[in-house]
């Protein structure tokens, strides 16, 4: 087996839901790496001090930085939280892995859906705070050719605070009572996070830079992704029905951001699935 690139590794926003899943897959697919998850308790990205004095004792040779306020919400009830934690973070651990490798995640909502099937070489335009510090923080990151830029479509799974997949989303609505009204017109390539973290490794195993997308093989609208989730949570009464975006009244929604993949998948060892294939194959996952 040939031994895993990168010695000393970071892994950032250890306790979210990708984070979480690229730690647990770090000793199968980073066989003899020091792999170190970066929580709040563990180390606060914030403090700009307290970081740089981390990593010059650490002395990471690859940053997976998967922190970030990722609620779309919170964003835009405060944009200065955004700039400061998804951008001006972001910055600073790209200046510090000048010399080595950094991958960040970002989104499919960059773009703003007029079109779908979007390629790494498509202009971006996007519709949100969330989306727009995104973007200011791929052309920080793309400007050291070392480092790497992941976008992500919805991601799902099981992450350590039971919040943070869009499953795990539909199950705290349905166990509240709620019913739930998803759009019909509105699409994503819906990927389980186990996959991501499998997929972000190989990239890191091959010291690919540059731009990817990475997501599902199948474009399924917000409705036909409840309808999967309801199907396997029975016991919760799930409670959903078909919505359109023609009728949403709130700030701007990207309809299709569903992602080409084809850069990604020419370097992957395995076929990226779609998640109706995904959860035939492995019924006792996910949920």
């Amino acid at each position: 087996m040939t031994p895993f690139p990168f010695r000393r590794v970071w892994v950032t926003g250890a306790g979210g839901l990708i984070g979480s899943y690229v730690c647990a897959a770090a000793a199968a697919c980073a066989p003899g790496a020091e792999v170190t998850g970066i929580t709040r308790d563990v180390l606060d990205l914030s403090d700009a001090f307290a970081v740089a004095r981390a990593f010059r004792e650490q002395q990471p040779e690859l940053v997976i930085h998967c922190a970030a306020v990722s609620k779309p919400a919170l964003c835009e009830e405060d944009p200065a939280l955004a700039q400061r934690i998804n951008v001006e973070m972001t910055a600073r651990l790209a200046a510090l892995a000048e010399q080595g490798a950094l991958i960040f995640f970002s989104t499919d909502v960059v773009f703003d859906g007029r079109e779908g099937g979007y390629a790494e070489t498509a202009p971006t335009n996007p519709l949100s705070v969330y989306a727009r510090t995104k973007v200011a923080a791929e052309k920080t990151v793309l400007l050291n050719p070392r480092h790497t830029v992941v976008r992500t479509s919805l991601t799902g799974g099981r992450s350590p605070t039971g919040d943070r997949a869009f499953n795990e989303e539909m199950r705290r609505a349905w166990a509240a009572g709620r019913r739930l009204r998803l759009f019909a017109d509105e699409y994503r390539n819906p990927l389980p996070a186990q996959v991501t973290a499998r997929a972000v490794w190989a990239l890191a195993e091959q010291r690919a830079a540059g731009l990817f997308h990475l997501a599902g093989a199948e474009k399924l609208s917000r409705w036909e992704i409840g309808q999967q989730v309801a199907a396997r949570c029975p016991e919760l009464n799930p409670q959903l029905e078909p919505g359109s975006l023609r009728e949403y009244a709130g700030p701007p929604r990207a309809p299709d951001t569903s992602l080409n993949c084809a850069r990604i998948q020419a370097l992957l060892p395995f076929p990226l699935p779609g998640l109706t294939e995904w959860l035939r194959a492995h019924p006792e996952e996910f949920f």
